[in-house]
């Protein structure tokens, strides 16, 4: 599954020079894919947090294809500041947690989103391999919603689980092979807003239950798996802090269970990495790409996992790292013009002064190399990282060796 990035709209030179400066310095991307290894198995897994299209992504995405002389609706551009990242692990992991609608629309959002399913495309261009499915949304259009999910994600080569179109789907085990290890995804919610699970189709979507995810686990292994990995939809929405029932699950999951590796989503802000009883545990990752009507500016933070597995002692030693992410806001149409009739700063309106897209950042390599950033960006930027690091470290991962994948510049 190794992929070499090529952004779009940037010459392959120029996109491999960029990913090699990335590289440089910060350990785990500084690997040659086409080089022989030797030594014990190993492979590495890039895993981000919520994808939820609100109109406005929608809104960019068409002027995105406009812009490039074309018609229709297109996010490549959106999210192209990840790729390099994404593209370079081993197995990406994305969480798609809404329904997609037709290609034309009509699209929906809060509360019973209905997304663009073009958004697939471009989590297949950007180098994830799975989505998780299994959320608070998996519902919202109930199984016929469910069906034209799954069919855009096959449309676009990308795996998936969590939710399923039969009971055969559904049992049969999401099992990838990575560099020749076998790699299980398991995907469960914590609800769906309310509904219930049809009585006569209880296989459409994945509820959370102990339970259930140690069979599933269990069923994986007898499957074939060496690696179980579990995408959790779980905690309270806004709240950096775990809560209670999060602390508690993800103790039992580390302590009673297999499970490898624990990536969890929901809350819409980033939420600390904590080890238990030797396995990661990402209690939340923010949102990878969404646009809330009201911004807080931590929905719009957010974190790319890195875990790099390693075969030892008969087990799996896994080194976590991560990634902080961004997506920038330009100011709303409609404040921009309340702020010029008031002769205010036509830029007051917006989440950061000058910005004029929305554009998933890593925030990292957006520092460096973005020489023409103002002095609000640049600061918006380093509030975020530095934000960022200290939920990351706030249950004492530190000593577990967790930190970023690449520096904060000076």
């Amino acid at each position: 599954m190794t992929r070499h990035p090529h952004l779009p709209g940037i010459p392959r030179a120029v996109a491999l020079a960029l990913l090699a400066a990335t590289a440089a310095g910060c350990g785990l991307l500084d690997t040659d894919d086409d080089a022989e290894v030797s030594g014990p198995p190993a492979f590495t897994v890039a895993a981000a947090g919520d994808i939820l299209i609100h109109p406005q992504l929608t809104d960019q995405a068409r002027k995105d294809a406009k812009d490039a002389g074309g018609k229709g609706i297109d996010f490549d551009r959106t999210m192209a500041g990840i790729k390099p990242v994404i593209s370079k692990a081993d197995l990406g992991i994305c969480h798609f947690e809404p329904v997609v609608g037709k290609p034309e629309g009509p699209f929906q959002s809060f509360p019973d989103f209905l997304i663009p399913p073009q958004i697939t495309t471009t989590i297949k261009n950007v180098g994830y391999d799975t989505c998780s499915t299994a959320s608070n949304h998996s519902l919202d259009h109930g199984p016929a919603g469910v069906r034209r999910t799954l069919d855009a994600l096959d449309a676009a080569g990308l795996k998936h689980t969590g939710s399923a179109r039969n009971r055969a789907e559904s049992e049969k085990p999401l099992i990838l092979d990575v560099k020749g290890v076998k790699v299980a995804q398991l995907s469960y919610t914590l609800g769906f807003n309310g509904r219930e699970v049809p009585a006569d189709k209880p296989w459409l979507a994945n509820k959370t239950s102990f339970d259930d995810i140690a069979a599933a686990e269990k069923a994986a292994r007898t499957a074939g798996a060496e690696v179980v990995i579990l995408s959790i939809h779980w905690g309270r929405e806004h709240h950096p802090e775990p809560g209670t029932p999060q602390l508690k699950l993800a103790r039992r999951l580390a302590e009673d269970t297999g499970i490898d590796l624990v990536i969890g989503h929901h809350a819409h802000v980033v939420q600390p990495m904590e080890k238990i009883d030797g396995t990661w545990v990402a209690y939340g990752l923010g949102n990878q790409l969404a646009r809330h009507d009201v911004p807080t500016g931590l929905t719009e933070e957010g974190i790319i996992g890195w875990f790099e597995f390693r075969k030892k002692d008969g087990g799996w030693d896994v080194q976590a790292r991560y990634v902080p992410t961004l997506v920038t806001i330009p100011p709303d149409p409609g404040e921009t013009a309340e702020a010029a009739e008031a002769g205010k700063d036509p830029d007051g309106g917006g989440e950061t002064p000058g910005v004029k897209d929305h554009r998933l950042l890593n925030v990292a390599e957006a520092l460096r190399d973005d020489k023409d950033l103002s002095d609000e960006e640049r600061a918006r930027y380093r509030l975020a990282f530095e934000r960022t690091q200290g939920t990351m470290l706030n249950r004492g991962a530190s000593k577990d060796g967790l930190k970023p994948l690449q520096d904060l510049p000076g």
